[in-house]
């Protein structure tokens, strides 16, 4: 055999070698990718799932106190005000979490909805026979868990989230992820005055 052909065959076995090795890179990390953004999406059903229980709610507290504060008027408007802007935005899809000014919308009516409630908290102060109900009662315990549940799965989400946008931004791996277009992720923040811990008191 000649030198010649040994070296092509050589050559030949290496550049066949790399492409392999090439290829199952690639393919290793666009389902790393794969992965890690199904697990964004499963979080973010996680918070809207709180959240939507949150709004489900509203309805049985607001008629709970309308019962005893029907006067209050204006507050029990806010809270209902700022649950129908929500509509249906709190199922909303995972493509929200690539688009800042979506998100950002998002985090904002479910910031006016959070402060509407507080709102109407403070007024309940007002009511000893209503805190003294056991239909709110009820709901109180319900809210409070899920306020503190909406905590938990929002903290989740940005965990997930860190460890995906990590991921898809480290080279060499961000030459993959922007050749298949795997965009990053919106975090959720702190809302201004976040850093004192809502309290909901009833």
């Amino acid at each position: 055999m000649k030198k010649g052909c040994v070296v092509g065959i050589v050559i030949g076995v290496i550049v066949i070698l790399i492409a392999f090795g090439l290829y199952g890179y690639i393919k290793s990390t666009y389902n790393g990718f794969v992965t890690l953004n199904e697990e964004v999406n499963e979080k973010w059903a996680q918070v809207q799932n709180v959240y939507q229980r949150r709004a489900d709610l509203i309805p049985n507290l607001v008629e709970v106190v309308k019962g005893y504060a029907s006067h209050e008027r204006e507050t029990l408007e806010a809270v209902t005000e700022a649950r129908a802007k929500m509509g249906g935005q709190i199922n909303v899809g995972p493509e929200v979490l690539e688009n800042p000014q979506a998100f950002s919308q998002f985090q904002q009516m479910q910031g006016a909805l959070s402060s509407a409630l507080q709102r109407l908290m403070v007024v309940v102060e007002r009511y000893p026979e209503l805190k003294a109900d056991q239909r709110f009662a009820d709901l109180q315990t319900q809210l409070e868990g899920t306020e503190n549940r909406i905590a938990v799965e929002r903290g989740r989400f940005n965990e997930v989230v860190r460890n995906y946008n990590t991921t898809i931004k480290v080279f060499p791996s961000n030459i993959i992820a922007s050749m298949f277009g795997f965009a990053e992720k919106q975090y959720f923040q702190a809302q201004a005055g976040a850093e004192q811990a809502p309290q909901v008191k009833f």
